[in-house]
């Protein structure tokens, strides 16, 4: 699996102009699975996103987590995170799972996310035509790719 993680102050998944879900502070996750992925990956990575310390303390130092923080969660799929683009400019998706095997891993990690942050999390819609926006807080960006654990 392999995620964008953004802090955010808020965003939000507009599909077919209707807004699907909405968060304030906390995190965006963009998520790209393939067929490599597993259980495994799921709980390391929503345990390992869970307790990122990338929220400000009381002195301005990024030492909390968005669970310290009460912050909410927001998880978009986005199988263009596995794009190769080593021949010619227009993009490979051939590592990215299809729906039949990306779906089920995809929600198992919005539900384990959920889990993780002791409430339920916000989603976009699987394959849908996504319009994200989103005031990222900082910026901070994070990368984390399940085959770099070790």
């Amino acid at each position: 699996m392999r995620t964008v993680i953004q802090r955010v102050k808020q965003a939000s998944v507009t599909v077919d102009n209707q807004v699907k879900s909405a968060i304030g502070q906390g995190l965006l996750i963009f998520v790209g699975i393939e067929d490599a992925d597993n259980r495994d990956d799921i709980e390391w990575l929503a345990k390992k996103i869970a307790g990122l310390r990338i929220f400000d303390d009381e002195k301005g130092i990024m030492n909390r987590s968005v669970f310290d923080i009460g912050g909410e969660i927001l998880v978009v799929s986005q199988f263009t995170l596995h794009a190769m683009v080593k021949k010619g400019n227009r993009p490979s998706y051939i590592r990215a799972s299809k729906p039949d095997v990306a779906i089920p891993l995809y929600e198992s990690f919005c539900d384990e996310m959920s889990l993780q942050l002791g409430r339920e999390v916000q989603t976009g819609i699987f394959g849908a035509d996504m319009k994200v926006e989103l005031l990222n807080d900082g910026p901070v960006t994070i990368l984390i790719d399940t085959m770099n654990k070790e």
